[in-house]
């Protein structure tokens, strides 16, 4: 485990090292933007993933906390009496607590029946959104801007230095997802998803768990979208609609669920797709759709899982072919 660990952080040295370089080798603004969208999106699929990929619990309603986390940052640094670490924090443990009630509700619920309520939940509150206009701004989103006050010597007004900031905290929060994933919490979240009748009968408390890591994704989902507010310098009612939490599940299917950085593959490719598409043709979500029918009845997984099951298979049949022409050896000698 601490070999590992240590392997990790040397690969997130390296991963942020090669984001802060990327802007100084193409220094075009829309680089930095694109890169900005696709930390914060990525950011969001791979929170969800805690929930898919890792529990086996399907949200329709994971943008809800999204939409918390940049609704209630930009309402703080309006407010004018918060620093952005502080609101940053405040935001994330409301978030917390919003994620711990939602999630006392659904984990209680399987399958079909968890995913549809936690959609209700998020509709739930997007009408708040949409009706609470005096504090959240209607559908016209949170008006006047985000505030970036300097803090630590650290200048958010700057492009150049809130991209780095967003992806110091996009390693970060990967790191910590990391080590939940390669935890003993990590697998027996996997037990649950195999088998929670199993985990059950092994003393594990099913519900407890899933409310954790419902909790853990949620906190994770309301970073990425104060880094989406940050860099839009305002909070919108579109960040707690459906369509929010399908993008992040179409991201899931396209990058893969089983490999851990599949979520951030898939949100890169989403945003490279809708980038080029919606330059050649108004009908992008026809597009889209067809591309990721063409994944997923062509590959039958995302595209992280399809290359691992594929260097997998390779590796095996060279093994296998290595240990045929042993005996052969011998028998010649």
């Amino acid at each position: 485990m601490r070999r590992e660990s240590l392997r990790d952080l040397f690969i997130a040295a390296v991963a942020l090292a090669v984001l802060l370089v990327l802007p100084v080798l193409f220094p075009q603004p829309a680089l930095r933007d694109f890169l900005v969208y696709v930390i914060a999106y990525g950011l969001l699929a791979m929170s969800l993933n805690l929930l898919v990929g890792l529990t086996g619990l399907v949200s329709f309603g994971h943008a809800a906390y999204f939409a918390s986390g940049a609704y209630s940052f930009g309402l703080l640094m309006q407010s004018g009496h918060f620093s952005v670490p502080m609101a940053m924090l405040c935001a994330l443990a409301g978030t917390a607590l919003l994620a711990l009630v939602i999630g006392a509700i659904c984990v209680r619920l399987k399958e079909i029946y968890f995913s549809f309520i936690t959609l209700a939940f998020q509709m739930f509150i997007h009408s708040i959104i949409l009706t609470w206009v005096d504090v959240t701004g209607g559908d016209q989103g949170l008006r006047g801007g985000i505030p970036r006050p300097a803090f630590l010597g650290i200048d958010l007004s700057q492009a150049g230095t809130l991209y780095a900031f967003c992806a110091v905290v996009f390693i970060v929060c990967l790191l910590i997802m990391r080590q939940v994933w390669q935890s003993p919490f990590g697998y027996t979240l996997r037990m649950i998803r195999d088998n929670p009748a199993r985990a059950n009968f092994l003393g594990v408390n099913v519900l407890r768990m899933k409310l954790g890591i419902f909790v853990l994704a949620g906190t994770m989902a309301s970073m990425a979208g104060i880094l989406m507010a940050l860099f839009v310098s305002g909070a919108y009612a579109e960040f707690a609609f459906w369509t929010m939490s399908g993008e992040a599940i179409f991201m899931i299917m396209l990058g893969g669920m089983q490999v851990f950085l599949g979520p951030v593959i898939g949100a890169f490719l989403l945003q490279t797709l809708n980038h080029y598409v919606t330059i050649y043709t108004e009908h992008h979500g026809l597009v889209l759709g067809l591309v990721i029918l063409a994944i997923v009845l062509g590959l039958r997984r995302g595209v992280a899982d399809y290359a691992r099951d594929w260097l997998a298979a390779r590796r095996t049949t060279r093994e296998a072919a290595a240990l045929e022409a042993k005996p052969a050896k011998k028998a010649v000698s």
